[in-house]
């Protein structure tokens, strides 16, 4: 806003027909706004023309602040100090400098002796510049200028990209999207416009040929799985399980099968629209009886007479995003029992017989979870993915990468339950104190912060094996410790979550205000917790394939 006001100018401004107030020195014009305040009426025309900082920030987050800012600023107190442009990004040396820096050079000085470095000695590099709200553990450490192994400037451009756009775009209207059950289509087709939905499937490399859009802030070349991890953490911080698995849920392990194993011819005609944004497409493996135990699935798949196309009938459960979705990407039984009998198949709306209804769910209410009903499918042959009766392997291969998303997405969230913690307990006041002041506060933002911070570690150590391991070593290695992380991840989240709610109190109890993350994030626990693979399930596996992968490796008992 480029109007400056004095406070007395604002004082004018005090009347039920004219009413203007002061936030933070920012000035709000609210006459129009008064009807439709929660609050009603008459706490606003309390103070009008005055400063009501204290009001605000009492009843008020971050977020409805930012949702209503464009609409009702009129500018700003002279007073106020214009803020510092930002600091751009340290530019790195060039390689050849870096290669002549990475190694101490001799010296030949009169009573010296120094010892010769190492060949491949190097200087650590400089942390980057910081960046958020620098709430201690209230971000990654990276983001607080602490060394890291693991991200670098193009990472911190891709972050920057993404919390604009999630701050500007998304968050302010989390909330009202969630209670509609439905995100604008407009924001999935942007994250396709912004290029970022090829960087999100699990891929070693960006699938560039089949993309009509690519990543701005990020040269493809670079482009990791970090990268892909950024974004999806950044989405997360908008606090809204909801959000995230109706932009990346379906899309996250359904679109990564059909890459892989799906024809060429196939994969040319249906990525494009995908990675653009225009179409979505989803994953279909849980059934009504079977869950956890993929190997047992009913849905059946029987060759026609002409051996041209599969006939599918049978159901599907709670599948992310299927109520949008022009594509599924759907287990079938096409042999005997047990997992040697299952295949991968590519199912699309338009063959028919497919019909979908949105399910009613405890939490991620916007992510559209669906009843699946398949009614003598006609699929052609050539949208098999893989080979026939061979589906088992592919879709453990693919629960990696799912996994990963939900590790990502749980630890974010746990991380937002602490942050708005310590934010309410710095201005929440009981018995004559604000909530920090108090041991039994401190102690547990302490245990939350210990428990993310190591499941934060644990996470980047997977993903950069998984970006340094190809598939088969991938699969065979990192399985047992992806399912005891991703166990490790929704009980922090869980716990996160019930702390945060006990600092809230009754704010974490109603939908909306100053605890409505708290209150929405509580509620999506269970759909971490279960999906992916039970805590219960993943714990028993992450020994079991840990073992197996030991003794082949030679372990000594």
């Amino acid at each position: 806003m480029s109007k400056t006001f004095s406070s007395s100018d604002v004082a004018s401004h005090k009347t039920k027909n004219d009413l203007w107030i002061i936030v933070d020195e920012d000035v709000y014009d609210l006459t129009k706004f008064q009807e439709e305040h929660p609050g009603g009426q008459k706490i606003l025309q309390r103070v009008a023309g005055k400063d009501a900082s204290k009001q605000f920030w009492k009843y008020h987050n971050e977020g409805i602040l930012k949702k209503y800012k464009g609409q009702l600023q009129v500018g700003s107190l002279d007073s106020k100090k214009q803020a510092a442009p930002p600091t751009p990004p340290q530019t790195p040396p060039p390689k050849e400098e870096q290669e002549q820096a990475s190694a101490a050079q001799p010296s030949a000085e009169s009573g010296t002796v120094a010892p010769m470095p190492a060949a491949n000695s190097k200087i650590p590099s400089e942390p980057l510049d910081t960046y958020g709200s620098l709430i201690p553990y209230g971000d990654p450490s990276w983001y607080q200028s602490y060394h890291t192994p693991y991200y670098n400037s193009t990472h911190a451009a891709l972050r920057a990209e993404v919390r604009e756009w999630v701050e500007s775009s998304i968050e302010p209207y989390v909330t009202e999207w969630e209670e509609a059950k439905q995100v604008p289509p407009k924001i999935y087709k942007e994250l396709g416009e912004r290029g970022f939905i090829g960087g999100l499937l699990g891929l070693h490399a960006y699938p560039k040929e089949h993309s009509k859009y690519l990543p701005r802030s990020v040269p493809l070349e670079k482009w990791d799985h970090f990268h892909e991890l950024i974004v999806t953490d950044e989405l997360a911080r908008a606090g809204s399980g909801g959000l995230v698995w109706n932009l990346l849920g379906g899309l996250g392990i359904g679109c990564p099968p059909m890459v892989k194993f799906g024809k060429k011819e196939l994969v040319d005609r249906i990525l494009p629209g995908i990675l653009a944004g225009d179409k979505r497409i989803c994953l279909a493996i849980t059934e009504p009886d079977a869950g956890s135990d993929v190997a047992n699935l009913m849905c059946e798949s029987k060759l026609s007479e002409d051996g041209k196309h599969y006939i599918v009938n049978g159901e599907k459960k709670w599948i992310t995003n299927g109520v949008w979705c022009d594509y599924f990407t759907t287990a079938v039984r096409t042999g005997g029992p047990g997992m040697e009998g299952v295949s991968l198949l590519l199912i699309e709306r338009s063959h028919g017989g497919v019909s979908t209804r949105r399910m009613d769910c405890q939490g991620v209410w916007s992510s559209g979870t669906t009843y699946i009903t398949f009614e003598d499918t006609k699929v052609p042959v050539e949208n098999l993915l893989g080979k026939e009766n061979k589906g088992f392997r592919s879709i453990m291969t693919n629960f990696n990468h799912e996994r990963i998303g939900i590790i990502i997405q749980a630890v974010r969230f746990a991380r937002v339950c602490y942050e708005e913690s310590v934010r309410y307990a710095h201005k929440r006041q009981t018995f004559g104190k604000k909530l920090i002041d108090h041991p039994v506060i401190r102690l547990k933002l302490a245990h939350m912060a210990r428990q993310v911070e190591a499941t934060q570690a644990w996470l980047d150590s997977l993903v950069y094996q998984a970006q340094n391991m190809d598939e088969t070593e991938a699969m065979l290695k990192l399985g047992g410790a992806i399912a005891g992380c991703k166990a490790q991840a929704t009980t922090t989240f869980e716990f996160c979550a019930r702390e945060a709610s006990q600092i809230f109190g009754g704010l974490s109890y109603s939908r909306g205000g100053q605890g409505a993350k708290v209150e929405r994030l509580y509620r999506d626990v269970r759909a971490y917790a279960i999906p992916g693979g039970s805590e219960e399930i993943m714990l028993d596996l992450s020994i079991r394939q840990a073992l197996r992968v030991h003794k082949v490796m030679g372990m000594k008992l």
